[in-house]
C-alpha cells in the first residue's frame, strides 16, 4: 500500500513538472513584446523585476555593478543549476544526517533499556538462588 502511494506521489510530481512545459504554447521565432524585446516562454525573476522597475522609474540608476558577469546566458544558467544543486545537496545531507542521528539515539536507548532489564533479571535470579540455597 505504501509503496502505491509513493508511485503516485511521484507520477504527481512528474506531471507538475512535465505538463506546463508541454501545455505552454510557444511563441512565434519573431514575437516581440510591446517594448520591442523577443518574447521568452520561462523568463528568470530577475528580468522581470528589472522590467517593472523600468517600468516604475525609467530613471533609475543600479547602485552597483556586479562582480562577476556570465559571458553568456548559457553559462548564467549553469551556475544557478549549480547553486540549486549544492543547496539541494545541502539540505538533503543535514536532513538525512539529523533522521539517522535520531535513529541512532533511540536504537542505543533501547539497548539501554535491555541491559538494564537483563540486569534487573540477573539481579531476580540471584536473589531467589540465595533464597533457596
Amino acid at each position: 500500500m505504501k509503496g502505491r502511494q509513493n508511485l503516485l506521489l511521484l507520477l504527481a510530481v512528474v506531471l507538475l513538472a512535465a505538463l506546463p512545459l508541454w501545455l505552454v504554447e510557444k511563441p512565434a521565432p519573431d514575437a516581440l513584446d510591446a517594448e520591442g524585446k523577443p518574447v521568452e516562454i520561462f523568463g528568470g525573476a530577475d528580468g522581470k523585476a528589472q522590467e517593472l522597475i523600468g517600468k516604475i522609474n525609467p530613471d533609475y540608476q543600479p547602485w552597483f555593478q556586479p562582480l562577476l558577469e556570465p559571458a553568456s546566458n548559457e553559462i548564467a544558467s549553469l551556475l544557478f543549476a549549480l547553486q540549486a544543486a549544492l543547496g539541494a545537496g545541502f539540505i538533503g545531507y543535514y536532513l538525512g544526517s539529523a533522521v539517522t542521528r535520531e535513529k541512532l539515539k533511540r536504537e542505543q536507548e533501547k539497548q539501554v533499556d535491555k541491559a538494564r532489564q537483563a540486569s534487573a533479571s540477573e539481579d531476580n535470579n540471584r536473589g531467589k538462588d540465595a533464597h533457596a540455597g
